[in-house]
């Protein structure tokens, strides 16, 4: 069957094979027919090697690292003791947020995705961008009714990041929320922001089309980093926000979120740019500014996510992709030239 799976060379690309088969079904596993996945800018920071060589990770000699966690699909086979969790027929997530180890203490917190012995679909196990792939039915979560399966492939990683990034940094009703990049996981943040928080938002990016899809979802404050000084405006027109989503993958879109906070203001950092970000010591202090990490979204979270999907306050920008054009998608992503999210359809196959 088809799989897009990482290069030897790690050149940033994949390679689309007829000959892949997924793994055989262990105890708590299920076997999904998956119906789309979406492309994410974390598997084009996998299909570089910018986390480590994905291939070296993978137990079964011969193969290669299946990328992609924005995937949706029907079970069609459960492993023993799998059915205490799913049932053939229904239709499950497949995240980034693979699985944990259950035990420690971040899964005994409601942290699960920093336990140490995580698994990552699409890194550390072969990932959703195949016509099949294997599942622990504990951590897959159902896609309720009512929401269409492409766009729940949208909510399944950048849907979930951003809700979750939000609750990172306490968004509360009423608030001013700056969201820099307004891609395919600043576009769902605008709209979790505004229609699931109940805060104001403030759009910032280079690109006119991205920030009118930005206004579309919501965005009451349009900022064009490439011809506005972002700071300045924010800080003059609305008195600085309350938190910023940073998803642009540049350093100085993190500067100049630091730089647009109010006093109290929190910097959710959700992008991963290469190099570091500059804080000034004494506005830090002074200002009592908090920068955190934030990092998808645990189960629960996901759950959640998806049910503001269903309920129609969210709705991912989506477009219909061949998986043969994978490879002209990826360049698309890497010169910034996409609205929304591409996905996948592995139905059509």
């Amino acid at each position: 069957m088809k799989a897009a799976v990482v290069r030897d060379e790690l050149d940033g690309y994949v390679d689309l094979v007829d000959d892949w088969e997924p793994c055989e079904l262990g105890f708590g596993e299920a076997l999904v027919d998956v119906e789309y996945c979406g492309l994410c800018h974390t598997d084009l920071h996998v299909a570089n090697g910018d986390f480590g060589n994905p291939n070296e990770l993978n137990a079964r000699p011969g193969y290669r690292r299946v990328i992609g966690h924005e995937g949706v699909g029907i079970v069609a086979k459960l492993g023993e003791g799998a059915s205490d969790y799913l049932k053939v027929g229904d239709r499950v997530s497949i995240a980034w947020f693979y699985d944990a180890c259950g035990d420690c203490e971040y899964c005994n917190t409601g942290n699960e995705t920093f336990c140490k012995r995580v698994r990552n679909a699409g890194f550390t196990v072969d990932g959703a961008m195949a016509q099949q792939v294997v599942v622990n039915a504990k951590y897959a979560v159902k896609v309720p009714d009512g929401l269409d399966p492409m766009e729940a492939s949208s909510i399944t990683c950048a849907g979930v990041t951003m809700y979750k990034a939000l609750k990172v940094g306490e968004t509360k009703p009423g608030q001013w929320v700056s969201v820099v990049g307004a891609g395919g996981l600043g576009n769902l943040a605008i709209q979790y922001a505004h229609n699931v928080f109940g805060a104001h938002v403030v759009a910032v990016d280079g690109n006119p089309d991205k920030l009118q899809a930005a206004h579309n979802a919501g965005a009451e404050l349009l900022v064009n980093r490439k011809s506005e000084d972002v700071p300045t405006v924010i800080n003059q027109t609305v008195g600085g926000v309350h938190n910023a989503q940073v998803t642009a993958v540049n350093t100085q879109a993190f500067d100049q979120a630091i730089e647009s906070l109010r006093p109290m203001g929190k910097l959710v950092a959700v992008a991963l740019p290469q190099g570091d970000m500059n804080l000034n010591v004494v506005k830090t202090v002074l200002e009592g500014i908090e920068v955190k990490g934030s990092l998808v979204g645990t189960r629960t979270d996901l759950s959640e996510a998806f049910q503001f999907g269903a309920e129609g306050k969210v709705k991912p920008v989506v477009q219909k992709a061949d998986v043969r054009d994978l490879n002209d998608v990826i360049e698309a992503m890497q010169h910034n030239q996409i609205t929304g999210r591409m996905v996948f359809d592995f139905k059509s196959l």
